[in-house]
């Protein structure tokens, strides 16, 4: 059986959402609920968070994750998640632990269920370097979504000719940040997540807020309370 290891990255700084990482929906911080799915999960054997902030690192082990310090070359705005992925993987590696399948959980997205996760992890078949979470997109790059000049001029970002209705468009899907499954050597050998053979399992939009600024943040706090009280939890 593959030994599955379960990776938080969590930066202290944040611009759209000053302590995005740390903010509460439910009463627990937005690193809990990503270290709480995968502590729900029996194939996950560790947890990690990595991070550059003191804060973090404290809130981390508070919920049962173990810390990987993350240097600060790899923690700025335009820092590459890729080698910040590689950095944790040489960590754990260079601490004697072995794993065969990464998973990333991250923190941006906290109504995420342990069926979508457990779903994306079994979609990683030995044929699969990477697995990724989407969820249908609003907008079409067929359809309704333009790029624009300085002087406001806009154009169809993929033009095809004889799609004039939005049904007629291809099925178009957002990524989310639910969930990410990959190989460990995959991400050793490649320099990026399409480089290798990626395939996708569809998770419900209520389920797949991704948290980039104070709007999707009360957003995510609206869903959950609502599933909160569908549930009685």
């Amino acid at each position: 059986m593959k030994k599955i290891f379960a990776f938080v990255f969590a930066r202290g700084g944040s611009k759209g959402l000053p302590g995005k990482n740390l903010l509460p929906i439910g009463g627990v911080p937005l690193i809990g609920h990503s270290i709480n799915i995968a502590k729900k999960l029996p194939q996950v054997s560790k947890i990690f968070v990595s991070t550059d902030d003191a804060e973090i690192k404290k809130v981390a082990e508070i919920y049962g994750a173990e810390v990987i310090n993350r240097p600060e070359e790899l923690a700025g705005d335009t820092s590459p998640e890729w080698e910040a992925w590689r950095h944790a993987i040489r960590h754990v590696e260079d601490a004697g632990e072995e794993f065969d399948v990464f998973l990333s959980l991250p923190a941006t997205s906290p109504l995420r269920s342990s069926d979508d996760v457990l779903a994306a992890l079994n979609a990683l078949t030995t044929d699969t370097d990477a697995v990724i979470t989407v969820t249908p997109a609003s907008r079409s790059p067929f359809f309704n979504m333009v790029s624009r000049a300085p002087d406001g001029i806009s154009k169809i970002l993929m033009p095809d000719g004889g799609i004039f209705r939005r049904q007629d468009a291809p099925e178009a899907f957002d990524i989310t940040t639910v969930a990410y499954v990959l190989t460990k050597t995959f991400i050793a050998e490649k320099s990026s997540l399409f480089d290798g053979k990626v395939r996708s399992v569809i998770v419900p939009k209520q389920r797949a807020v991704d948290i980039d600024d104070n709007l999707d943040f009360k957003f995510a706090e609206l869903l959950y309370t609502e599933a909160c009280n569908v549930t009685g939890k």
